[in-house]
């Protein structure tokens, strides 16, 4: 018998995201510990995790189950002080079952020394693509140190969202060219926090000093809405038919439907906050992903090697985080 079920919004609601019209689960009710033993701190309420990094060990939870296709979020506080050398991720994966074919959507959090900018990373990976990798690079607007911000990754059959609060900041349309690049066997959600000295701030040179451990992020509001789905087991003509019901159900919601507002915020995002592009990175891709949307005047700011060519996008964020550490956070949505 097929193990697929229908559209699951876990049933123990903690609370409504202010965003979308998603609801959020308790942690024992939707996730387990992975790794870290006493690393991993759960609220007494059940809404919060807390993942930590210290001399012995990171951390990290799992869903309890796969999902073929969903609307995944958290949201999420970073270590603050000196974080160079630490990776804090939020992502799905089913590399545990797939060694070499397997898929993967990832919010990747990079530190940096003390008075730099947190960097996200955003990948899309399908069929074991990762030598073809679809990797995005960002500062944030706001300091995301300071408080808990909203990450949210949508995929579907025809499209993959990523969102920064109510903002969406990147979107992969499925096309017949992607073939196998794009993600389509189920995944379990991850978030994890752990050592990424050899590449994670300035492709190695600063690591982390644990002087400054524990290194601390915390998860709440945690949403796992989506088709559970057991990849191992044979899928029969009524499971399909529910997961593909579950499916037009996510693109109708509101986190799928890309209006011209929200379209212009994910321009301006885009445009003042990307530094870095696979699709304009002409030096390790001569030839763009058939899912790039080739702005020209987009392209004309990036170096051939994808990366921005614009040093004020930093400076930028800088004076938003030093206004967001003086009582003012200024949120995404307000750009």
């Amino acid at each position: 018998m097929a193990m697929i079920s229908a559209v699951v919004l876990l049933s123990c609601v903690v609370t409504v995201t202010a965003a979308f019209d998603v609801t959020a689960v308790p942690f024992d009710e939707g996730f387990s510990h992975l790794f870290g033993n006493d690393n991993l701190v759960r609220s007494s309420d059940g809404r919060t995790a807390h993942l930590s990094l210290n001399r012995y060990s990171g951390s990290g939870f799992v869903s309890n189950d796969m999902y073929h296709h969903g609307f995944f979020s958290a949201s999420i506080k970073l270590p603050s002080d000196y974080t160079a050398g630490v990776v804090v991720a939020f992502y799905t994966s089913n590399g545990d079952l797939f060694e070499k074919t397997h898929d993967e959507l990832d919010f990747e959090f990079l530190g940096n020394v003390r008075g730099k900018d947190w960097r996200i990373q955003t990948n899309v990976y399908g069929n074991g693509s990762t030598s073809r990798g679809r990797e995005e690079r960002y500062v944030l607007p706001f300091d995301p140190t300071a408080e808990a911000h909203r990450y949210s990754i949508l995929w579907t059959s025809q499209l993959i969202i990523f969102y920064v609060d109510d903002t969406p900041i990147r979107e992969v349309v499925r096309s017949d060219a992607m073939g196998g690049d794009y993600p389509s066997k189920p995944m379990s959600v991850y978030a994890t926090i752990w050592d990424g000295s050899t590449w994670a701030t300035g492709n190695g040179k600063y690591k982390v000093n644990y002087k400054y451990e524990p290194f601390v992020s915390d998860f709440s509001d945690l949403v796992l809405r989506g088709c559970r789905a057991d990849p191992i087991q044979q899928v029969d003509s009524a499971a399909a038919r529910r997961c593909a019901e579950a499916n037009d159900e996510l693109l109708a919601a509101d986190f799928a439907l890309m209006t011209p507002k929200k379209r212009a915020a994910m321009r301006r995002f885009r445009e003042r906050y990307m530094t870095y592009s696979c699709c304009y990175d002409t030096n390790r891709y001569p030839v763009a992903f058939p899912d790039c949307d080739i702005v020209p005047s987009e392209q004309s700011r990036f170096y051939e090697w994808g990366q921005s060519k614009d040093p004020r996008e930093r400076r930028r964020s800088r004076r938003r985080s030093r206004k967001a550490r003086a009582g003012d956070p200024k949120h995404v949505s307000s750009i």
